[in-house]
């Protein structure tokens, strides 16, 4: 198999797949086999309170089932938290992280208070280190944010970074585009529950499997931006980024875990083959 292009399937077993997870999976795997490439399976468990075993092995037979291969062995985040803290150790030294001990409920108030439901991206940047120090002790949770002002310091600028785009963005977005993470504001990095978070996860597990190309749907085309910029901060290479277009149910509305209904389980229940859906997805194996 080819190293010049490496792909991977990367979902979180909180759930039983669905006909968009299946669509993302043959979109990858497809691309991978017409060059000859490599396809990955990356099972993103982070989520403790969410993820269950019984998800990754319905995830696993329904991949299957679907006649697509993987590699071994299969990646799993949760058992790699080691290489997402010393990244984040990294970014700490350097001063681009901070402890933010917002709440959720915090960040909800302040939504409900914007003039005219306008809701800026947050910026905080770090507390006073007497009142971080108390608030220390006294155990309050807190998560770990990327700085954009310390990012924009320390590489001069944000402008000039950019990302290829193979596929198509939501918006028709194709070729070389910007990255401006600025407009995410300062995400979450990390949990104090939870060592990591989507983001930092993600770049670090591309650049370890040394992914080349990242297929996945439209709706994660806004996160190349603050991923763009991590890859700046930490010196990892950039991967090329293949967005596809969203599988729309009956309603028009996309499939979604969150939303119940039909997955690739009740499907294969219900007689269907796992060639039959293929081709129905526009595969024809």
């Amino acid at each position: 198999m080819s190293a010049s292009f490496v792909t991977r399937f990367a979902p979180s077993p909180t759930g039983r797949l669905h006909r968009g997870h299946a669509f993302s999976a043959l979109k990858g795997f497809t691309a991978a086999r017409k060059v000859g490439g490599r396809f990955l399976l990356r099972i993103e468990d982070i989520d403790r309170t969410r993820c269950r075993p019984e998800h990754e092995a319905a995830i696993l037979d329904d991949l299957a089932w679907l006649g697509l291969e993987w590699e071994q062995p299969v990646r799993r985040q949760s058992e790699h938290l080691a290489d997402y803290e010393a990244a984040l150790d990294q970014l700490q030294a350097r001063g681009l992280i901070y402890r933010c001990f917002k709440t959720r409920k915090d960040l909800a108030e302040a939504a409900l208070s914007a003039p005219h439901g306008h809701v800026e991206p947050f910026r905080g940047g770090p507390i006073h280190p007497n009142e971080e120090d108390r608030w220390l002790s006294e155990l309050k949770p807190f998560a770990w944010r990327l700085s954009i002002d310390a990012a924009r310091a320390e590489l001069g600028s944000l402008r000039g970074l950019r990302f290829q785009e193979k596929g198509e963005g939501p918006g028709g977005e194709h070729g070389r585009i910007e990255a401006k993470p600025e407009l995410a504001g300062d995400v979450v990095l990390a949990r104090k529950d939870v060592g990591v978070a989507y983001h930092l996860a993600c770049v670090v597990d591309d650049a370890l499997q040394g992914v080349t190309d990242v297929v996945r749907g439209a709706d994660l085309f806004e996160a190349c931006h603050i991923q763009r910029l991590l890859q700046a901060l930490l010196g990892l290479p950039t991967p090329v980024y293949r967005h596809h277009r969203l599988l729309l149910d009956a309603n028009g509305e996309r499939f979604a875990k969150r939303k119940g209904g039909e997955t690739l389980g009740t499907l294969r229940e219900a007689g269907m083959t796992g060639a039959e859906l293929c081709a129905e997805l526009g595969f024809d194996g």
